[in-house]
């Protein structure tokens, strides 16, 4: 499977602005801006990198344990995850610490034992946390003008 996003950005990296276009459409000319990433907190005014990073990792997350839940022989009611993704500065520079999951569960006639067994291998195999942990990143650039 490929997945395709699109970026525009115009403008200087502080006082520029820019839009996100997902493939299904989901996000269509999405602002964003270092405004937007950095000074508006509550995130109302449109999206920024992490917060979609934050997002794809919490779906990704639900979807990896329902399949292991459901290979297990148990049904979730409801999954409710909440990724918290933390930027901090790292040697001078912006760097994604960590991210924080918080599952809410319903699954009837499960152990706690088991739930967190599966809960942690969703964690570690779904492919948001895999490619997190490390990936190889290729760049294709050409120049117009």
């Amino acid at each position: 499977m490929k997945r395709t996003a699109k970026a525009v950005w115009k403008g200087t990296g502080k006082e520029g602005k820019g839009t996100l276009t997902t493939q299904s459409g989901a996000f269509n000319e999405q602002p964003y801006s270092f405004r937007l990433r950095f000074q508006n907190e509550d995130g109302k005014e449109g999206t920024n990198p992490e917060e979609l990073i934050a997002a794809a990792h919490a779906g990704c997350f639900n979807m990896a344990l329902a399949v292991q839940l459901s290979n297990a022989g148990f049904t979730p009611g409801e999954l409710r995850t909440e990724a918290k993704l933390f930027l901090e500065t790292v040697d001078g520079a912006p760097t994604i610490t960590r991210i924080t999951l918080t599952l809410e569960a319903e699954v009837p006639g499960i152990s706690e034992e088991k739930f967190l067994e599966l809960a942690n291998g969703a964690k570690a195999g779904c492919p948001v946390s895999r490619v997190l942990k490390a990936a190889e990143i290729t760049l294709e650039a050409t120049l117009k003008g």
